[in-house]
């Protein structure tokens, strides 16, 4: 019964059993309300990855199919612990782990798959490196600054910049940020060190340039009253000081003038209308803006033509004498004059009196007026006659100055006895020498009829590096002699002459340099003399000695001391200091009417040394004026080769400077606005010394640095040309080692453009670098530089030939040649030069240098030979030639 009862138990149980599998139990083969089970598929398979060692990587799969989806990640089909999700993470790799292969097993009811294999690829780290460095950075104080730096390499990357190598707390990104700035932080260095992992690298350094905050506008000189004439203009300027750039507003009465925007405004012609015209500017800048004081302008009722009130007087001279004419003249300013010989106009003859040069008897009986003009009309004046009475001996031509004039023409047009047909090796040659007791470094000086011991003498004045001052007999030459009419020494008592200073220019002594001057009225001839004495210390002075003597004149000598306001090299308290021992004269002595003027170089470029110019009186030797081109900079010698200033029949003083510091930052009227002229051609105002005008090349800050500068040669002043238009201009040359030929219009030299060169005339290409300076005759300007022939450049129409007429077949070695011209009137010229290598004289036509007419070296049995000194010119007067050597003046001539 038992057994019974469980059987029909069991197929109870089963009945049930499959009653309820097909309510709610699934197999393989369903879901239980359906739906088929969908195997696992992979839409997204493993890609490969390349990372740095260090750095993780990430594998990542899309699957679809029935879910629950389940995940196992294998490392080279080994299963990853814990890698049960769709993608899966590295720990941080490492070189072992390149080439390594993941793949995914994706599984669910219906089955499962195996994905793709993906490889995992590692890379070595990479330093940083820098591919932009931090730039330097300009900000006004107040403002920030941003440092930037670009670096590539194994990331991550960390920044560290610093200032002035010390690490800036928090600046640790690729830019950095400083806080406002202050001048203190000016010229700070900034740099940053990038680093990862692998290395660190430091930037280069950017420099902060921290600028002060602006300054307004202020005006250092107001606009000044004018007073005119109808019809003329009217100039007013101001000066003004702040930060750039500054900006100007003119107003006439208050109210703008239209266009009248810098330092200086000019009015057009002006009328009647005008007169009490009240003018004023407004100076802005970034801050804020200044008005000026008012300036009235007066303007005069129309001019009024010239009336003469002083005739010219008659004159009576001696032969040997001068003559001065005047006029005294009123009328309306400016007034001007042409003062006439015989009817014709003298050149350069344009001031209210006229001196003749030295007077002749065939003078007598000459007429002279003047023509006196102004913008309303012109008068002339009455004739005055000038009679010439015989001297006492026959009259000659006196050489008072260093090449024969002020203008510097190089020229005695009146040489009666030496010509081109009789300067030969036959009949021409060296007399003899007057012997000295140093080298002769100056030009001698010649004067013609001079009293000596109760006789009358044409006498040859020679200075020495010895410190000696001879006058000769000029005529007493025949063979070498020691005698002398009279000597005198210069240096003081225990006193020698200086040393060479530790340069070879002027060595192995220094004593009296350069050329002096003489003024035969005042019967004195100046001479500057440098010595020093037991206690090392040195001296400059002026020597004014009696031309018939020797002896000192006018409480003489004077010692020569000097300062001048400027911060330059060697100041103290605002003013630059002349150091004697810093300087020598080298340039020869300029006199204008009552005056002596001395300009100075250095020993070599032995610093420290200024730029002086220093003026005094030639009848008491005082001191009278004092002049620094470059005062608040270093350098500025004024050179030259031993040429002297230059000056026009104004009284106008030109020169050229040495290298030097000079200011391309101009003021309003285009002057260096610190001072410094250094490499210029300069115009300076006699009496006061004043800058009026100068030239400098756009490159004249190079020019300097590489002592390549214009100053090694002198200057020339030519006669008043006139150019292709009818305007006579005033013209000046010079040139320098930069082997060009500068032409400056004297009444506009052209002052400094960076950007061209605004003087009147500019040859380039025909010359070598020069230490000498050119000289002129008949229309045509003559040159000798280093290496190079000497050329002639015909001047037409105002304008220097382009290229030579005619040129030497010799070469001269360095410092080249100055010449010196010999000519009756216009004719008969002849170019003397020296060759100082070698020491020849040449003789050539002035009207074509291929003719050599003579050299020393010509005559059998070194009959003409003669020792060589740097940067003699040879001095032609009275049928002689004189020339400087280490221990005497050689004289040529013609032969018995």
């Amino acid at each position: 019964m038992r057994r019974k009862f469980l059987a029909t138990k069991l197929a109870a149980i089963l009945s049930a059993l499959s009653l309820a599998g097909c309510a709610g139990i699934t197999g393989p083969s369903g879901t239980g309300n359906g739906n088929p089970l969908v195997p696992p598929s992979l839409s997204v398979q493993p890609s490969s990855q390349t990372v740095t060692a260090g750095q993780t990587a990430t594998f990542t799969v899309m699957a679809s199919g029935t879910a629950p989806i389940s995940y196992q990640w294998r490392r080279n089909t080994a299963n990853i612990s814990g890698a049960t999700a769709a993608s899966y993470t590295t720990p941080a790799t490492t070189a072992a782990d390149n080439a390594t292969k993941f793949d995914v097993v994706v599984s669910n009811r219906a089955g499962s798959m195996t994905s793709a294999q993906a490889i995992l690829t590692v890379n070595a780290p990479v330093g940083p490196s820098i591919t932009a460095q931090p730039a330097n950075q300009t900000v006004t104080a107040g403002q920030t600054a941003t440092f930037n730096v670009v670096a590539t390499g194994t990331a991550p990357l960390s920044y560290q910049w610093r200032k002035n190598m010390t690490n800036i707390g928090g600046a640790t990104s690729s830019s950095y940020t400083t806080p406002a700035t202050t001048v203190a932080d000016n010229a700070a260095k900034f740099d940053a060190i990038v680093s990862n992992s692998v290395s660190s690298v430091t930037s280069t350094q950017a420099t902060l340039t921290v600028n002060a905050a602006p300054v307004g506008p202020a005006i250092t000189t107001q606009p000044a009253s004018q007073t005119v004439t109808a019809g003329q203009m009217a100039t007013f300027i101001v000066v003004s000081t702040g930060t750039a750039p500054l900006s100007y507003q003119w107003r006439k009465n208050m109210m703008n003038i239209g266009g009248a925007m810098s330092a200086s405004y000019t009015t057009p012609a002006t009328t009647s209308a005008d007169n009490a015209a009240k003018f004023d500017v407004i100076v802005s800048n970034s801050v804020n803006s200044v008005t000026s004081a008012q300036a009235t302008l007066t303007v005069n009722s129309a001019p009024v033509a010239p009336t003469i009130t002083t005739q010219p007087a008659n004159q009576t001279v001696t032969a040997g004498q001068t003559a001065t004419f005047s006029v005294v003249a009123t009328g309306t300013a400016p007034i001007s004059y042409q003062w006439q010989k015989n009817a014709a106009d003298i050149t350069n003859a344009t001031a209210a009196s006229y001196t003749t040069p030295v007077t002749t008897t065939a003078d007598s009986g000459a007429m002279f007026r003047v023509m006196v003009s102004n913008s309303a009309g012109g008068i002339t004046s009455t004739t005055a006659t000038l009679t010439v009475n015989p001297g006492t001996t026959n009259s000659s031509v006196d050489v008072i100055t260093y090449h024969y004039d002020n203008g510097r023409s190089g020229q005695n047009p009146n040489e009666t006895t030496l010509t081109p047909s009789n300067v030969n090796s036959t009949t021409f040659g060296k007399k003899g020498e007057f012997m000295v007791d140093g080298k002769v470094d100056a030009q001698p000086l010649y004067l013609s009829q001079v009293t000596v011991g109760g006789q009358m003498k044409n006498v040859l004045y020679v200075v020495t590096e010895h410190g000696s001052v001879y006058a000769f007999d000029a005529d007493s030459i025949n063979g070498n002699t020691s005698t002398f009419l009279w000597k005198t020494s210069t240096l003081g008592a225990g006193e020698t002459t200086s040393d060479d200073r530790g340069c070879g220019q002027v060595s192995p002594e220094i004593g009296i340099t350069s050329t002096p001057v003489i003024d035969r009225a005042r019967n004195a001839i100046y001479v500057v003399a440098m010595s020093k004495n037991s206690s090392g210390a040195y001296f400059h002075r002026l020597h004014a000695l009696n031309l018939s003597t020797g002896a000192e004149m006018f409480g003489g000598p004077q010692n020569i001391t000097a300062t001048y306001p400027g911060n330059g090299a060697n100041s103290s308290g605002g003013n630059v200091v002349f150091d004697p021992k810093k300087y020598k004269e080298r340039p020869g002595l300029l006199q204008i009417g009552g005056t002596i003027y001395t300009t100075w170089s250095s020993h070599c470029d032995s610093g420290p040394y200024t730029s002086w110019v220093m003026a005094f009186s030639a009848d008491t030797l005082a001191q009278t004026s004092v002049f620094n081109l470059v005062p608040n900079g270093n350098e500025g010698g004024i050179w030259m080769a031993g040429a002297a200033p230059a000056a026009d029949a104004s009284g106008n003083i030109y020169f050229i400077i040495g290298n030097g510091d000079f200011d391309t930052t101009l003021n309003a009227n285009n002057f260096p606005a610190n001072g410094n002229c250094g490499n210029c051609f300069v115009k300076l105002s006699s009496g006061q010394l004043k800058l009026l005008d100068y030239f400098t090349p756009l490159n004249t800050v190079s020019e300097s640095n590489a002592d390549t500068d214009f100053g090694s040669g002198g200057p020339l002043l030519l006669p008043d040309v006139v150019d292709a238009n009818g305007q006579t201009r005033h013209l000046g040359v010079g040139s320098g080692k930069d082997a060009n030929i500068y032409v400056v219009d004297r009444d506009n030299m052209g002052k400094f453009n960076a950007n061209q060169d605004n003087n009147y005339q500019m040859i380039s290409g025909q010359i070598g670098g020069v230490f000498s300076k050119p000289s002129y005759f008949n229309g045509t300007v003559y040159y000798g530089a280093v290496g190079d022939a000497l050329k002639a450049f015909p001047v037409t129409k105002a304008k220097l030939a382009g290229t030579p007429s005619s040129q030497s077949t010799h070469h001269f070695g360095y410092p080249g040649t100055t010449p010196s011209i010999s000519a009756n009137g216009t004719t008969n010229g002849i170019i003397w030069a020296i060759e100082n290598s070698g020491a020849i004289l040449y003789a050539y036509d002035a009207t074509d240098l291929t003719k050599e007419l003579y050299d020393s070296n010509q005559a059998a049995g070194s009959r003409d030979h003669f020792s060589g000194n740097k940067f003699i010119t040879p001095m032609v007067v009275n049928g002689k030639v004189y020339v400087g050597t280490p221990s005497s003046v050689a004289v040529f001539g013609l032969l018995p």
